[in-house]
């Protein structure tokens, strides 16, 4: 084959491989986006109470998030497994049941000491000393809340579940229905319609667990019944145990939770340190923060896809198709997030006037330091992005424990006390501590490009590939 040909194969195949990555994160972004528009209504709804409960429900919110987070870092294992069962080409409806079964063991298992820690929270937040009206409210909030975590999680295998077979579009449906009906729940539940009582705050928290259970038992109708997806009989004899794929969900998933929960952490640590330096420094970082976070939904998509795109390059036995699956989502992602930060460049301003009124002489001071921030933002977004991506692809591998590593150390041993150093010791106040989290997400970005780097090189290592014999092509179409 001559070089002109040679190269036009390979421009072909980058080709498909964008759009076949495209055509999976969008949908998968599309959730990602319904999931925050229904964490919005909520704010909005119990803001109609007053201040005193959307405190109580944000503190609540936060506990239950960052515990919920663990999950589903552990559960979203399914898709790699899944992925690499249909690269393999062997076996794949009954090895895809067992996988997803034992993903919905696990989001039971973790479920329960997870809501046995959230049952501790109201004397927790009283030894801290804080106010025991705010603790009674955030205790009343999450006491339904709380149970929202066994149907979540489980909507949230059967999501990654439908992501792995590239069948995202009933997942995006379920979502934005779920939004309408926790907004309609919510309505009647906190303020009493159509003859229920006005249950507050505790209707709250139970909306939103009507919402999750609504989401688990339609996507779970949906598997069930749909032609294409009943022939893997996900729900048959589903209290069958299997201990060692148990073993293996774990193994991948139990790091990715830590990985997820330690960048949560990271966040929740900057936004305290920024309530040391003021309230405008705190309102001004979570404007851009907001920013940052709507803009992160599509790396996050991307990333998600690049796992199901190496992971079923990995499944048959395909290195080169493993390296372009990564390095395609992780170009694609790079581009859009430099977009996006020429834009917080050129527009700062204008998008803080999205938040605040530029007029008003009492915001002057939040206004330019949120517009100071999306400066930093802007180079964050490349950092943020590649390592949402890089993680994705190394997931694909099934390789989620050194990356756990990288991003403890990445947050928390440069990142952190990076932003500590130059908020404090350098007198760079709020700037100090986005200098921080931008290093620190570079930091975890750069060590993850490189560890995807040099796995797609070892590609055909043993545990990360199809068993001898699989035809390079063995992947059976959902």
């Amino acid at each position: 084959m001559s070089d002109v040909q040679t190269r036009l194969r390979s421009r072909a195949a980058v080709g498909a491989e964008i759009r076949a990555l495209l055509a999976l994160a969008a949908p998968l972004t599309l959730t990602n986006l319904g999931q925050i528009a229904m964490m919005t209504t909520d704010v909005l709804m119990v803001a109609t109470l007053g201040p005193h409960p959307l405190a109580a429900s944000a503190l609540g919110g936060a506990l239950l998030f960052t515990i919920w987070m663990f999950g589903v870092g552990a559960v979203t294992a399914v898709a790699p497994m899944v992925a690499q069962a249909r690269g393999r080409g062997r076996d794949v409806r009954q090895d895809c049941r067992r996988t997803v079964q034992q993903g919905i063991w696990l989001a039971l298992l973790l479920s329960l000491p997870a809501i046995g820690l959230l049952l501790l929270a109201g004397p927790v937040l009283r030894g801290m000393g804080q106010d025991p009206a705010l603790v009674a409210d955030t205790e009343s909030y999450l006491a339904p809340l709380m149970w929202c975590l066994p149907p979540s999680l489980a909507f949230i295998v059967l999501r990654t579940f439908l992501a792995a077979l590239e069948r995202t579009r009933p997942a995006v449906v379920v979502t934005f229905l779920a939004i309408f009906f926790n907004a309609g729940a919510n309505w009647v539940l906190i303020h009493g319609k159509f003859g229920f009582p006005a249950l507050g705050l505790f209707g709250a928290g139970l909306a939103s667990t009507l919402a999750a259970l609504f989401m688990a038992v339609a996507l779970g109708l949906v598997v069930a019944l749909d032609p294409g997806l009943r022939r893997y009989r996900v729900w048959t004899r589903i209290w069958q145990s299997d201990w060692g794929r148990l073993r293996e969900l774990l193994a991948i998933g139990l790091p990715i939770g830590a990985m997820m929960t330690l960048e949560c952490a990271l966040f929740s640590g900057a936004t305290l340190v920024m309530g040391l330096i003021g309230a405008d420094a705190v309102a001004a970082h979570q404007i851009a923060l907001q920013c940052a976070s709507v803009t992160f939904m599509v790396p996050l998509g991307l990333g998600q896809a690049a796992t199901v795109r190496v992971g079923l390059a990995a499944g048959r036995g395909d290195p080169a198709g493993m390296a372009r699956s990564g390095w395609t989502a992780l170009g694609v992602g790079s581009l859009f997030m430099a977009l996006m930060g020429v834009l917080f460049l050129l527009l700062a301003e204008p998008i803080v006037g999205l938040f605040l009124d530029r007029a008003d002489p009492a915001t002057a001071g939040t206004v330019a330091l949120a517009a100071g921030f999306l400066f930093y933002a802007a180079v964050f977004q490349l950092a943020d992005g590649a390592q949402v991506i890089a993680a994705g692809a190394l997931r694909g591998l099934k390789d989620t424990r050194l990356p756990m590593l990288i991003a403890g150390f990445g947050y928390w041993a440069v990142g952190f006390p990076l932003g500590l150093v130059c908020a404090f010791v350098l007198g760079w106040n709020g700037d100090g501590v986005w200098i921080g989290l931008t290093g620190g997400l570079a930091t975890v970005a750069v060590l993850l490009v490189l560890r995807f780097r040099d796995r797609s090189r070892r590609g055909s290592a043993r545990h990360d590939l199809a068993r001898p014999g699989a035809h390079p092509m063995a992947v059976e179409m959902p």
